[in-house]
């Protein structure tokens, strides 16, 4: 920016300022505050350009705006913030459930390691070309990936609908890379990971986000479910970072009988304050277990906490985030957003959903809450201190200020550092494509046997991955686990894969127990609700009901 045009719009501020400072506010004390707030505006126009001139690293003044913008933005919570054009477009298409491109789950094993598909989404461009696991996109349009971030290769692979891309694959056990080219497509980005029966009776349901869809997604999977005879539900939001609050209201709406309240906002502007209800269209009442954990979050947190506030089923798991700062998103000129923090979030019994954010670097870089004072092991939790003290439906104590605190505290086993090694360099996933190649006749039932154990021993041999032998015999159990899941999702899908790992999940098996429990509570809430809105007892009645009382 030239020192004429820093100049324009510093004038161009002032001149804006002063336009509404005649349109409304003629009062001399306006006057003044209109002059600070140019001053102020001068003041930063002024360091911007000093900076822009003098300082030893080759600043743009585009950039240097953005970051004062975000800045400014961080100093209010942790929440508020600004999106570039690229940033709220990517936003947009999250939200709205849909993108165009091809259709692929890729990653990277690292900055220096090449790009490889982890799986081709059903019925998009990419699956009906025929590309498979383990492919590796050496180019795309000619260009080496090698040096491309995941971010940046998707940025390359979405487009407009209809225009095509050539990527060039290197697949396992083929020696020369070929081309393919494709035409990019609508892709649904589906908020339902899964739903399948994980035994009879029993219907497991995630939700991996909440976009446009996934109130009509868990309808469809419901009904699914229901068709196979599901008579009980474990609802999974764990790692669900959130997402529309229309969805959110939305979902707890299966569950949560009609016109109760879900969530209600209060803010300092005109319009923070709402309240929203339960829309009347509870599709089953089946016991229910709610599964979350500390990255639950946001509308994750809404519809756990209505769940556990009106006694519908049971929350298991670990405390969620507690993010209960509501968002108003306001479009900017060239394509930009300004996601603004304007009310929060409270639960039907009145508690505040966010955590204290007063240390925002405590609040970013450990965002793991304790769960020791959250709960016993118990339907009751123990008081937790500082949290202020509401009530459900049935009268049960919880606790707000903190995220939504689980019934039944469960922590999620840690991984074995071994194992977390091999996830990290893709082993598992990349002995699963070779295995699965040479095992055409390959069937559910099959187990990871010490013949597959060794067979895998001996691949990681070919890769030249080091381990302690006490270490991976310490925790060949989990490893065993995860590389059974891997095979299985390469030649079956993501719900194959999801069915295994759910066999040694600590807290879906905790689940699993409590469904008997869930249904007499949901019995005591529905209880609780007919007594409080009975009408009150006039002593003369109850003269007349009891006349010798």
């Amino acid at each position: 920016m030239t020192r004429s045009g820093r100049r324009m719009l510093a004038l161009a501020v002032v001149f804006l300022g002063g336009g509404c400072l005649l349109g409304g506010l003629l009062a001399s004390r306006a006057e003044t505050e209109g002059d600070t707030v140019a001053t102020r505006i001068h003041r930063f126009t002024s360091i911007l350009a000093l900076v822009e001139d003098n300082a030893i690293a080759n600043a743009k003044s585009d950039d240097l705006v953005e970051d004062s913008i975000q800045g400014m933005l961080h100093t209010l919570d942790p929440h508020s913030n600004y999106l570039n054009r690229e940033a709220y477009g990517e936003m947009k298409d999250e939200q709205r459930g849909s993108f165009y491109g091809l259709g692929i789950q890729i990653a990277k094993r690292g900055p220096d390691k090449p790009l490889t598909i982890i799986a081709p989404i059903d019925g998009t461009p990419a699956a009906k070309a025929g590309l498979q696991p383990g492919d590796v996109i050496a180019k795309i349009e000619g260009q080496d990936t090698i040096t491309l971030s995941v971010q940046d290769a998707v940025r390359k692979l979405k487009g407009d609908k209809g225009t095509k891309v050539t990527i060039t694959i290197q697949r396992p056990g083929e020696a020369q890379p070929f081309d393919v080219t494709l035409m990019r497509d609508e892709i649904p980005t589906h908020s339902i990971a899964h739903a399948f029966m994980i035994k009879p009776g029993v219907g497991l349901i995630r939700i991996s986000n909440f976009t446009s869809t996934t109130t009509s997604e868990l309808d469809d999977a419901l009904d699914k479910l229901k068709s196979q005879g599901m008579e009980r539900l474990v609802l999974d939001l764990r790692s669900n970072p959130g997402g529309l609050l229309d969805q959110a209201v939305g979902v707890a709406s299966r569950f949560v009988p009609e016109g109760k309240l879900v969530v209600y906002t209060r803010g300092r502007i005109t319009g923070a304050d709402q309240d929203y209800t339960a829309k009347g269209d509870v599709r089953t009442t089946a016991p229910l277990v709610v599964l979350v954990d500390h990255s639950s979050a946001s509308a994750s947190e809404i519809v756990s906490g209505a769940v556990q506030d009106h006694d519908r089923g049971l929350v298991v798991g670990e405390t969620t985030f507690g993010k209960g700062l509501v968002q108003r998103v306001i479009p900017l000129r060239g394509g930009a957003a300004l996601a603004l923090t304007t009310a929060k979030y409270y639960t039907p019994s009145g508690r505040c959903i966010q955590r204290d954010f007063s240390n925002l670097d405590d609040y970013f870089i450990d965002p793991e809450l304790e769960d020791d004072d959250a709960g016993t092991g118990a339907a009751e939790p123990q008081e937790p201190a500082n949290r202020e003290e509401r009530h459900t439906d049935s009268g049960r104590k919880v606790f707000g200020g903190g995220g939504i605190s689980p019934d039944y505290v469960v922590k999620a086993e840690k991984e074995p550092l071994i194992l977390s090694r091999l996830r990290r360099d893709n082993l598992l996933f990349d002995y699963a494509v070779l295995y699965v190649a040479g095992h055409a006749d390959l069937k559910p039932s099959f187990a990871v046997d010490d013949a597959v154990d060794a067979d895998f021993r001996s691949f990681l041999g070919t890769r030249k991955f080091k381990f302690d032998a006490a270490a991976y015999a310490a925790g060949r159990k989990a490893i065993d686990l995860r590389l059974r899941s891997q095979i299985a999702k390469v030649k079956w899908g993501a719900e194959a894969e999801s069915r295994i790992l759910a066999e040694g999940d600590v807290q879906v098996q905790k689940a699993l127990t409590l469904f008997d429990e869930a249904a007499k509570l949901a019995e005591a809430g529905e209880l609780g609700r007919k007594q409080k809105d009975a009408p009150e007892t006039k002593p003369t009645d109850l003269k007349v009901a009891n006349p010798q009382g």
